[in-house]
């Protein structure tokens, strides 16, 4: 396959920050006018689609969109992004049903989901007014939708959100329900933003590992291609590759931030950087299960939970909790095939000033950075990766290999809505 085309154009988060600016960030942005003038060209190119994506994920932060011009294979140039935060009321309302079973569906249910999704509509018209497009210039939309209950183990991930509606709102097509095919096919349902990890990584220095800090984290290992490695092994870019979560991401820390200081989150860290890591406790988050199954392996956003911290003072068990996120991720390295040369963080968790330190230490001598050190988007990472997804399935490509969710061959999914009508395909 060729090699990855990353130009310079403007990606902006506009959400909430977890912290202060990290190093890799205090830097001036590309000019947006250079990137807008380049951009409007790109979905011409013979097998080329522009696509854009659309991810909110298990933090419950809002909308992250993101524009991409792919062939769905070694070719990604990233357009400009944006975050369009939940509204305080719909968050919670979304908290309160985290967890809930599809067979409980219930109003409130059909009520988040229909405000979740005109949420996403608004999301998309703010970014493509942010890059002077109309929407029939946009190809497909990859969506996400919302996670309420991920349960692989029983063969079932629900993501609430209507495609139809998105569709006859927005006027482009859209392609969800991307973890169907996979659960059908034995694997995990997630993670799913490897492959587009394995097409932004072609010609990187190998082995690395992506690390995405959401509600839950996870983590991709992508290498040169070894002698023993399979097709099914072999990501875009021809590299080996393998993907699994880690354990829990920011889930945890905002769920004690909210019950001690009512609010979404830990603001800089500031609450835990004041407490001290209970290494008992520590200890026995860390006995969970999970830790010692070999991956690919994935995780519900509720899978752990406060109750072995209950008994700190608030600064005491934020530190703890970020020390767990932390040691997690470390313990992941005892599945990759080598160790990685360096470590690139993607997602709100690497805003944690507390949180990239502890990392540091647990991943001692091995260099941990932001990803826009290599030109991404830590940002809209995961929206890129569902507009990638979105070109790969309307091209009946593969979105998940056995080495990155466990699914018996390499599948491709998703469910196609037609542009106006919303019309099933």
């Amino acid at each position: 396959m060729g090699s990855v085309h990353i130009h310079a154009v403007t990606i902006c988060g506009e959400g909430a920050q977890r912290g202060p600016p990290p190093p890799w960030l205090d830097k001036p942005p590309p000019p947006r006018l250079a990137s807008l003038m380049v951009f409007p060209h790109l979905q011409h190119k013979k097998g080329h689609l522009l696509a854009l994506g659309l991810m909110s994920g298990t933090s419950l932060d809002g909308v992250d969109a993101a524009l991409v011009c792919s062939d769905g294979e070694s070719y990604v140039e990233c357009g400009p992004a944006l975050t369009l935060e939940y509204g305080s009321g719909l968050r919670e309302r979304l908290r309160s049903l985290l967890g809930t079973r599809r067979e409980d569906w219930s109003a409130a249910v059909t009520e988040a989901a229909r405000d979740c999704t005109l949420v996403h509509v608004r999301a998309v018209a703010a970014l493509l007014l942010k890059a002077a497009m109309k929407a029939n210039r946009v190809d497909v939309i990859g969506f996400h939708g919302q996670t309420l209950s991920h349960c692989p183990e029983q063969g079932w991930s629900w993501q609430i959100g209507d495609g139809k509606l998105l569709a006859i709102q927005t006027g482009i097509d859209v392609i969800d329900d991307f973890r169907s095919s996979d659960l059908t096919a034995g694997g995990q349902g997630a993670p799913l933003a490897p492959l587009y990890h394995g097409a932004l990584a072609a010609k990187m220095e190998k082995p690395l590992a992506v690390l995405n800090l959401g509600g839950v984290a996870n983590v991709t290992w992508i290498g040169p291609v070894s002698d023993s490695a399979t097709d099914s092994e072999i990501g875009p870019g021809e590299n080996e590759i393998m993907a699994f979560d880690t354990g829990p991401g920011n889930a945890l820390m905002d769920d004690w931030a909210g019950r001690a200081m009512g609010r979404p989150y830990d603001p800089f860290g500031a609450l835990a950087a004041k407490g001290k890591v209970d290494k008992e406790v520590l200890s026995r988050l860390l006995n969970h299960p999970f830790f010692d199954h070999k991956p690919p392996k994935s995780l519900d956003r509720n899978a752990f939970s406060l109750a072995l911290v209950e008994g700190l003072s608030a600064a005491d068990g934020a530190a703890t909790l970020t020390a767990f996120t932390a040691r997690s991720v470390a313990r992941a390295r005892d599945f990759f095939p080598v160790p990685p040369l360096q470590w690139l963080v993607a997602g709100g968790g690497r805003h944690n000033p507390v949180l990239m330190a502890a990392l540091a230490r647990e991943l001692e001598d091995t260099k941990i950075e932001g990803v826009e050190t290599v030109g991404w988007d830590g940002d809209a990472l995961e929206a890129q990766a569902f507009a990638y997804l979105a070109v790969r399935s309307l091209k009946d490509l593969p979105l998940s290999l056995p080495a990155t969710t466990g699914v018996s061959k390499p599948v491709s999914g998703g469910t196609l809505y037609r542009r106006g009508r919303g019309t099933m395909v």
